[in-house]
């Protein structure tokens, strides 16, 4: 719990900041690339992460990471810094998570998660994209996943809402009917 109410006070700040300077999409994607990097890199992960370095290592070790990258917005590059300085970094991941959420939420976006049994074309993928704005009157992102133990349809979920047209649900809604009579 105390991760939370950490990673939310970063990105609380860092999206005030961001916003101010009219950059919150550009310091998202930015913040996603660095978890990125921290996930992908055991070794990267280990020296920022590791009480055995010191503080001045990790520093030098974001700052390298912060020129190699280039084009990092300002905000970003000293939440970073302060975060090695207050040992924080750890909570580099939920930052993200939080801070993309308050700013889809602060420019009216949704996420949502679309799985069918196929790839579905990006034409289809639009069309439902549209459909599902309707129904939540929000801008709405998609990721698609496919499984194909659905058969058939889509499955949306778009926040907590779960918008389910598998073949796979109405196979076993029928079966339940069929049970109860």
């Amino acid at each position: 719990m105390v991760n939370v109410s950490i990673a939310r006070r970063y990105a609380r700040a860092l999206l005030d900041v961001a916003a101010e300077a009219n950059r919150t999409d550009s310091v998202a994607e930015q913040l996603a690339a660095f978890v990125k990097a921290f996930e992908q890199s055991s070794e990267l992960s280990d020296v920022l992460l590791n009480p055995a370095y010191s503080r001045s290592q990790r520093n030098q070790v974001v700052d390298s990471l912060i020129k190699v990258v280039g084009g990092v917005e300002p905000t970003l590059a000293n939440t970073l810094r302060l975060l090695v300085d207050r040992n924080r970094l750890i909570y580099l991941s939920d930052i993200a998570r939080v801070y993309r959420d308050m700013a889809d939420a602060r420019a009216g976006r949704v996420r949502g998660h679309v799985t069918s049994a196929t790839k579905l074309t990006p034409d289809a993928l639009e069309q439902l994209r549209k459909n599902l704005q309707q129904l939540t009157q929000r801008d709405v992102i998609l990721e698609s996943h496919e499984d194909p133990s659905l058969l058939g349809g889509v499955s949306a979920q778009v926040g907590s809402v779960l918008f389910d047209g598998s073949v796979r649900t109405q196979l076993e809604q029928l079966r339940r009917e069929l049970k109860q009579h």
